[in-house]
């Protein structure tokens, strides 16, 4: 019985790992990640960093701070985001290292 809670488990954190990366995989959300990597910025400053409209920033800051991947601080009328904590900096830096392997020597 305990192989089945652990399986059950096991498979939920799988789940969730989907959803994680399922989030990461979106280019926009990634290069707000990026921006925001650096130091915090409101809603206006990564719209004109990365080009894109107020509202488009917003849905998307929506959805990674809903996954717990970013967070804000108000500050008069701007709300400041930055991400979450170390860990996601740290997925998206191994990550990118990774990529940039050179893998021609392998296989």
């Amino acid at each position: 019985m305990s192989n089945l809670r652990v399986d059950k488990r096991e498979m939920e954190i799988n789940e969730n790992l989907a959803r994680f990366f399922f989030v990461l995989g979106d280019p926009t959300r990634l290069r707000i990640l990026h921006e925001l990597g650096e130091e915090e910025k409101n809603v206006s400053e990564l719209s004109e960093r990365l080009g894109l409209t107020v509202s488009a920033i917003s849905h998307q800051l929506k959805i990674l701070r809903d996954k717990d991947l970013v967070r804000s601080r108000r500050d008069g009328k701007f709300i400041y985001y930055r991400m979450s904590d170390d860990h996601v900096r740290d997925i998206i830096r191994i990550s990118r290292d990774h990529l940039c392997e050179d893998h021609s020597q392998e296989n």
